[in-house]
């Protein structure tokens, strides 16, 4: 958990399936007033994943289409940057960010980070994160894990990330999927000091 209230976030997203985890976490972020700027990266493999899973059509647009219809778009406070641009503010330990969210985060992505491969934007930001000892988070998706996963995630992990498998919670027995994926975004943002009031407590 970040030392102070984070208010500028990276949020990326890999190919890894659960779009729809991604989605919430957005919605959860744009609507909550402590955060102030979210900078946005999606790789080639998330848009793919993106356009089969939340239907998009194309890159235009596209925190609009993954937020749906319901959300306040011509303000938003969601900046979308190119996994390709590396010179972006994100790639430098000087911009100003408080924690980073891979979600999902590909086996694929979470090899590159835990190794310091950082060829493109998330990995390159996701590096500058671990080196400033900022907040990593990665929500890692894949099933079943083989060696080289678990190693990756335990190389990661030393490294100061916190692995956050996209796993979601069953007890409060949910009614949709949508609210599944609610719920895990809520524990993200709880983990990184940003309860959500309308989050589930258990009670006993």
């Amino acid at each position: 958990m970040p030392n102070h209230l984070p208010k500028n976030l990276i949020v990326a997203t890999t190919g890894a399936s659960g779009a729809i985890f991604l989605r919430h976490f957005l919605l959860a972020v744009e609507r909550d007033e402590r955060v102030q700027t979210i900078n946005f990266i999606a790789s080639d493999s998330a848009l793919r994943v993106m356009a089969e899973e939340l239907d998009l059509k194309g890159r235009s647009d596209l925190v609009a289409q993954v937020l749906g219809s319901s959300a306040k778009t011509s303000k938003s406070k969601i900046q979308v940057q190119s996994n390709a641009d590396i010179g972006a503010n994100v790639a430098s330990g000087s911009y100003p960010a408080d924690a980073m969210v891979v979600i999902p985060c590909s086996v694929g992505t979470l090899a590159r980070i835990a190794n310091g491969v950082a060829a493109q934007l998330i990995e390159r930001a996701a590096d500058v994160t671990l080196k400033e000892k900022r907040p990593l988070v990665l929500c890692v998706r894949e099933t079943p894990l083989n060696k080289i996963h678990i190693r990756n995630m335990y190389r990661a992990a030393d490294a100061g990330a916190t692995i956050f498998p996209l796993i979601p919670a069953f007890y409060y027995r949910p009614a949709s999927l949508d609210e599944l994926a609610r719920e895990f975004a809520y524990r993200v943002l709880a983990h990184l000091g940003l309860p959500q009031p309308q989050a589930f407590h258990w009670k006993g």
